[in-house]
């Protein structure tokens, strides 16, 4: 049991790199970007063949995210350039990535279990187990990158795509473009999914060709789980850095869940209905609630006025 908790904090850690670039096009471009699935298969199919190659395993992580981002650019170009709906536009590359996966290994998988890979390095060089090995890299990747976050979405440009999620017409008002805040984040965003299938891959020693299925809904419940756990803190965590970091314990959090529901002795083909109920009552769950307050309060106001 306990060794299946510490398996998933290494993998909540890693696929909370991938939540991350969700949180970018959700929350902060209100944009629901279906790349993701397509992505974080393409990050780990890139980061395979070239591990395989003989590549340096770093080095094959930084291409895996480069090649996350130009999926994203794909979306972006299709999105701005010909006003193609978002959640189409990231469809129609999500649905071309498959392919083109496919192409880069020429096969449905490609298994590492010979190659090196930073994890391999880690646990050669300390002496530590797999598990512990993937919490410490992931860990360190993860505060690199919600610190370098919080610095760019603090820049001027930063800023303006943060704005463009708020309020578009307000930001172009402003004499910015919005095309171009658009692409920038959709690339960010999918280049950081792109760099989690890139860990994910190296981690378990193989990519395969379905690897990313179903990682906007892992992603979306992560992100609602760390939001829950935000509101029910004494502080309410509402700094944007705050709020990076919540999306990354949310991950934890998920892959705990789904560790315990596992160990407890749930089918592992349900977990699908699992992470989508999850999410659903993470989302409705909080609509209700403030239904019930308002109604309370209309009818408190009244019965004030009733006694007058």
């Amino acid at each position: 049991m306990g060794l299946a908790l510490l398996g998933a904090v290494s993998q909540g850690i890693l696929w909370g790199i991938m939540v991350l670039g969700v949180f970018i096009t959700y929350k902060l471009l209100d944009i629901a970007d279906l790349t993701v699935d397509g992505s974080f298969a393409l990050g780990g199919c890139v980061c395979a063949v070239l591990v395989v190659a003989g590549v340096n395993p770093l080095l094959a992580i930084l291409a895996a995210m480069l090649a996350g981002m130009v999926a994203g650019a794909v979306t972006g170009f299709l999105h701005t350039v010909f006003e193609i709906p978002a959640i189409l536009a990231g469809i129609l590359t999500q649905i071309g990535l498959w392919s083109i996966n496919l192409r880069i290994m020429g096969k449905s998988n490609t298994p590492l279990l010979k190659n090196d890979t930073i994890f391999s390095q880690v646990t050669d060089l300390t002496g530590l187990s797999t598990n512990i090995a993937s919490i410490i890299v992931g860990v360190i990747v993860a505060v690199a990158i919600i610190a370098a976050l919080y610095w760019f979405f603090g820049t001027e440009i930063g800023s303006a795509c943060r704005a463009t999620g708020n309020n578009e017409a307000m930001v172009r008002a402003l004499g910015v473009n919005t095309k171009v805040t658009k692409m920038i984040a959709l690339m960010l965003s999918n280049g950081l999914v792109g760099l989690s299938g890139g860990l994910i891959c190296e981690s378990q020693k193989y990519a395969d060709i379905g690897m990313g299925t179903g990682a906007i809904v892992i992603g979306l419940a992560a992100i609602v789980i760390g939001e829950v756990l935000g509101r029910l803190t004494p502080g309410k965590l509402r700094a944007f850095g705050s709020r990076l970091t919540a999306a990354v314990v949310g991950s934890v959090v998920y892959f705990l869940i789904r560790a315990i529901v596992l160990q407890m002795g749930m089918d592992a083909n349900d977990m699908k209905l699992l992470s989508a109920i999850i999410v659903a009552l993470a989302l409705c769950i909080p609509v209700v609630w403030e239904k019930y307050q308002l109604k309370r309060s209309y009818t408190r106001a009244a019965r004030s006025e009733g006694g007058r």
